[in-house]
């Protein structure tokens, strides 16, 4: 089969390697239609991150089945998308359903190798089915939209509050629906990129430019000096950090959804105005795919190509033979993207 392979850091090709091999006793061969790139892939790929070379990245995506245990639940030709987190049923967490917090576990595209590739073999237990009204090609995207989810549910959430993401890139653009959908009355954004402002605009959102005005500023007056009721940080970098506090209303909650790779020094003065303005400040990490049926990732099957829109984030639909030049312009910054999709499928209906 073909597959984009990081032969070494930096170092990506797209040619033949053997089919993937069955690793547990429920596994499902499943054929890629559509993988997207995360931004965790880029320094995996180009900054050492990789867990070990070679290796096959990936962890957004969807396909059908090929192949199935007899007997199960899923087979040839079933829609599916997959959770890309393999637990251990030996650790804790995992026992109460809690496998984002769990420290013994295996990992699509990261651990072990993922869907970059024409075929993958996962747990039968890891597929989703997908409904008739979801597209194979927007299905790849059901991960990260569950991974916002995970972060609006950490937040309680009144009628009508006001909330603010500050990053308006795919992550950001899902958190900001969600808190829609959930029930938030405005729903406020920062970001200086003018095409992500269109696409931001297009979901009927407020934006607050920061190369036009302070963050903090904008919200400020937008509300009439209170700031918002629940803030979600989608960028992950000091400065960010520092305007999620300072742009939250009194007894408002700050939920750090970016990921960072640089320290974050809090000065006295935040931690301060952290505690007379008695803050709620939430980590998140991942998604949760349990209970069954009611899980996180349920809720965005049930959403998806509903009220919760996809198709304006994805700014490209590449081949995978296209791959490894398109992860080294990523990298390098050479065009504009916003959510880059990788086809296997035609039009991935």
């Amino acid at each position: 089969m073909k597959a984009v392979v990081l032969e070494k850091n930096g170092v990506l090709r797209y040619g033949e390697v053997p089919p993937p091999e069955p690793v547990g006793p429920r596994d499902v061969l499943v054929r890629i239609a559509a993988v997207g790139v995360c931004g965790s892939d880029l320094p995996r790929a180009f900054h050492g991150k990789a867990y070990h070379y070679p290796l096959i990245l990936g962890h957004e995506f969807s396909g059908t089945v090929e192949e199935a245990p007899a007997g199960g639940a899923f087979g040839p030709g079933d829609r599916v998308a997959v959770f890309p987190l393999i637990p251990d049923p030996k650790d804790p967490m995992t026992q109460i359903g809690e496998y984002g917090v769990s420290t013994e576990y295996d990992y699509l595209g990261s651990r072990r190798n993922g869907a970059m590739a024409e075929l993958l073999s996962v747990p039968e237990e890891n597929l989703f089915p997908l409904p008739s009204h979801v597209s194979l090609l927007h299905a790849a995207l059901v991960e990260p939209s569950a991974v916002a989810l995970h972060a609006v549910l950490k937040l309680r959430l009144r009628a009508h509050a006001d909330a603010l993401v500050i990053g308006g890139g795919p992550i950001g653009a899902l958190a900001a629906q969600w808190l829609k959908i959930r029930g938030c009355g405005r729903v406020f954004v920062a970001e200086p990129d003018p095409e992500k402002i269109d696409i931001l605009k297009g979901f009927d959102f407020e934006v607050i430019d920061p190369m036009s005005v302070d963050t903090v500023e904008g919200i400020r007056e937008l509300t009439d000096g209170a700031g918002a009721d629940c803030v979600i940080d989608a960028c992950g970098i000091p400065l960010t950090f520092t305007q999620a506090v300072d742009s939250a209303a009194v007894f408002g909650q700050v939920v750090l959804l970016g990921d960072t790779n640089e320290d974050i020094t809090v000065q006295h003065g935040l931690v301060d105005s952290i505690l007379r303005r008695e803050l709620t400040l939430y980590g998140t990490w991942n998604s949760k795919p349990t209970p069954r049926g009611k899980s996180e990732w349920d809720t965005v099957l049930r959403h998806l190509d509903r009220d919760l829109q996809v198709a304006p984030l994805i700014s490209h639909t590449p081949s995978l033979e296209e791959g490894p030049r398109i992860l080294e312009d990523m990298a390098r910054k050479t065009f504009w993207y916003n959510k880059v999709v990788f086809s296997l499928a035609g039009d991935s209906s």
